[in-house]
């Protein structure tokens, strides 16, 4: 039979309903309690039941709500009142489940005839349960429904106002209590009635009973009775995946860009961490994407270890030497180790550009953007969209932000609704969204792992294409992703100047001599063109690419410092008078060759400054590219990533902790014979009993202090006591366990 208190109760559960107890709320076996009188006290403790209540959802939490109302904490309440409190529209049905998760996490106890709740609970759930203001006890006295009828129309829509909730409002009347017949505003007359409290000068509140009668057969106000319904689509899971695709390939050309960026120009690290505002719409300026994508482009970068902080005196952000691995693996390898970066990152990249509580500007990189909440956050999420078959697709983050609002009002602090719509949005960045709906990729990766989830991105990409269309205007079409063998020979020769479905290159005077100082020549160019392109290669292309290589490497020049050599003395002739590239230092030691005390690229650099075309050569006279590989500092050991999973004891594991509560509760229910204490008697008085118990086969209690210093009873029976141990059998571990006789401090034998 269960008893008034949460103790009585938890002793009369059977143990598969402790076992899903302790399962909901794992911190009460943390560390084992020794029997249910310490369970209820964990279970009653305001952290542990703000910790049961974060993913209450809103049914739940009003049901909760009423049961504070009806004064559940202090005396048993039936469920019948409870119905009454839920109002006209809340089915009772919903509310006896309601009751009864509230039960499975020992939040609340007791029959329907007699549910108590955990007083901590009126600490955790609202300042005003239900939306109520605090009872008045002088209005129990009062013939409510007869007072407001003395009311004026003014005075009454005043109070209806408040019952709507919230109970309380702010009026410069607050602080000028008068007599009924001097009052001169409602407010003033409601305060001489009782009808309204002062809380302070400015603020008044209606009491909770008025309220009640007020809202008439809805006590408890506009109940959500069930989750807001999900405004979803269908679209075909091919539509969903391509879209999800090409925001994955977009996403990785952005990161290349910030790679190059950085490669070439590190930025700074701010004094308190971070990168700093300018370094930000840099970023974003060179990649002509907006900030918000900049920040979520460099905190994944900094994440899977691409891009690092260089330490030292000038510390930068500078990418690693797993830069060259990442850049040669494949597009679905590389989506899936920045997605599962991503999932598991313990930082909020939306928050970079606000302000947090003391008005300090949050950086993107800096340690202000690290949140406990962001990995379980997003799973969340996501999880909603895992629930609807494939290809459905949500209409608008708006209607997850509800739905989750329901499913778990508590969680996400301020932030919860706009914590919601960043995590959509950035999972759409990355492909692991499209279209309001979860890719395929997007599934498996929260399903299967990241292995199984690159194999789906892989399906989903479009195979690469061999071919471009040159245009006549010096641009190049690629109608979809390259082959990476043809995207490198299109990228030294052209620059990006549009990407999305079709990416479109532009040819200038520039990006052909950057080929030809690459090592390219004038006929492999010609050729490139020639093979690739669908379309007919322009004349004017052609006329571009011979007469930058007929001016291309008539200088020469080699490390001396650096010298300069051409097979035309007049050219040389030419450049040793231009005074422009004096400041070269230039020194004619043979009718063909100049030499210089500076670095060679540094004399390539003002030559082409000055309009001249030349090119570095090697030892064997072949054209080299001198052009630096960019920054690299060592990056640190990569591990593989494990995929966010709640660390839960198994079911066996909290089953053994339920049959030692309930063995502590039999032993504390066992009438024990005098105790001996090690400490009064010695340890020689302690050895004589248990070996009697050992002999006689009986129980005894034993106090013992473990190595840290904490004392717990058990109730064992000693089965030899010898070289300063005993060892006795533990029912509730079913095994024999060994006690120093050091640390024993008390014996009791245990009684029939």
């Amino acid at each position: 039979m269960s008893g008034h208190s949460l103790v009585d109760w938890l002793r009369a559960q059977d143990e598969q309903v402790l076992v899903e107890l302790l399962r909901a709320r794992p911190d009460l076996a943390t560390p084992p309690p020794a029997d249910s009188s310490v369970l209820a006290t964990r279970a009653g403790m305001r952290a542990s039941v703000v910790r049961a209540c974060e993913d209450l959802d809103a049914l739940t939490r009003t049901v909760l709500d009423a049961l504070a109302i009806a004064g559940a904490d202090t005396e048993p309440q039936p469920l019948t009142r409870i119905n009454r409190l839920m109002g006209k529209g809340v089915p009772a049905a919903r509310t006896k489940e309601a009751v009864h998760r509230l039960r499975e996490l020992a939040v609340a106890w007791g029959p329907d005839t007699a549910l108590s709740i955990v007083p901590a609970a009126t600490e955790v759930i609202s300042q005003f349960p239900g939306n109520l203001g605090r009872a008045v006890p002088q209005l129990d006295e009062m013939d409510l429904p007869e007072v407001l009828t003395e009311l004026d129309p003014a005075e009454r829509r005043l109070l209806e106002t408040l019952a709507a909730g919230p109970p309380i409002g702010r009026t410069k009347d607050a602080g000028r209590a008068v007599p009924l017949e001097r009052a001169e505003s409602p407010v003033q007359s409601l305060m001489a009635r009782g009808l309204l409290v002062r809380r302070d000068n400015e603020t008044v509140e209606l009491p909770r009973q008025l309220g009640l009668l007020l809202r008439g057969d809805r006590p408890m106000g506009q109940v959500q009775v069930s989750q807001p319904e999900l405004n979803v689509t269908g679209r075909s899971v091919s539509t969903v995946d391509s879209t999800a695709a090409g925001a994955a390939l977009e996403l990785l050309r952005h990161l290349e860009g910030l790679i190059a960026l950085w490669s070439a120009e590190p930025p700074g690290v701010l004094r308190a961490g971070g990168l700093g505002v300018r370094e930000l719409r840099r970023v974003a300026k060179e990649l002509e994407i907006e900030e918000e994508r900049a920040t979520l482009l460099v905190e994944l970068a900094v994440d899977s270890d691409l891009i690092d902080n260089s330490g030292g005196g000038e510390p930068e952000w500078v990418p690693t030497t797993h830069v060259e691995p990442f850049l040669a693996a494949a597009p679905d390898q590389q989506w899936a180790t920045l997605a599962v970066g991503w999932l598991e990152l313990p930082r909020l990249p939306a928050l970079a550009g606000r302000r947090d509580d003391r008005d300090k500007l949050l950086s993107p990189l800096s340690n202000d953007l690290r949140r406990p909440n962001a990995v379980r956050e997003r799973h969340r999420v996501l999880g909603v969209l895992a629930e609807l078959p494939a290809g459905s697709c949500v209409g608008s983050a708006e209607d997850l932000v509800a739905a989750l609002a329901w499913r778990a009002p508590a969680r996400g602090g301020r932030m919860r609704d706009d914590l919601v719509r960043w995590i959509v949005a950035e999972a759409t960045a990355l492909g692991i969204v499209a279209l309001g709906g979860l890719s395929t990729a997007g599934a498996a990766l929260l399903n299967e792992g990241p292995g199984e989830a690159a194999k789906r991105m892989l399906d989903s990409l479009p195979e690469p294409i061999d071919h471009v269309l040159v245009q006549a205007d010096l641009t190049v079409v690629a109608p979809g992703r390259l082959e990476p063998e043809l995207a490198a020979d299109i990228a030294a020769v052209a620059d990006v100047e549009s990407a999305g479905g079709a990416t479109v290159y532009r040819i200038t005077e520039k990006t052909v001599r950057r080929a030809l100082d690459g090592g390219r020549s004038a006929a492999e160019l010609h050729e490139l063109f020639a093979k690739r392109s669908r379309t007919p290669v322009p004349q004017s292309l052609s006329y571009l690419i011979d007469d930058i290589a007929r001016k291309h490497g008539q200088l020469r020049g080699g490390q001396a410092g650096s010298f300069l050599r051409c097979d035309d003395p007049a050219l040389i002739a030419e450049v040793l008078a231009n005074q422009d590239i004096a400041r070269l230092e230039l020194r004619r030691i043979a009718p063909t060759v100049l030499i210089s005390p500076l670095a060679l690229l540094e004399v390539l650099e003002g030559l082409r400054d000055s309009g001249y075309a030349p090119a570095a050569e090697g030892p064997d006279g072949a054209v080299v590219d001198l052009r630096p590989a960019g920054h690299r500092i060592p990056g640190r050991p990569q591990g593989t990533r494990r995929l966010f999973s709640p660390s839960r004891p198994s079911v066996e594991q909290l089953a053994s902790v339920v049959r030692m509560i309930q063995a502590g509760d039999r032993a504390a229910e066992a009438p024990r014979g005098a105790a001996v204490s090690t400490s009064v008697l010695g340890t020689a008085a302690t050895v004589a009993l248990l070996q009697k118990a050992a002999a006689e086969g009986r129980m005894v209690w034993i106090g013992v202090v473990d190595s840290h210093g904490t004392a717990s009873q058990q109730m064992v029976t000693p089965v030899r006591v010898a070289g300063g141990v005993l060892d006795a059998f533990d029912a509730v571990l079913d095994m024999v366990c060994r006690f120093p006789l050091h640390r024993i401090t008390s014996t009791a034998l245990a009684e029939d």
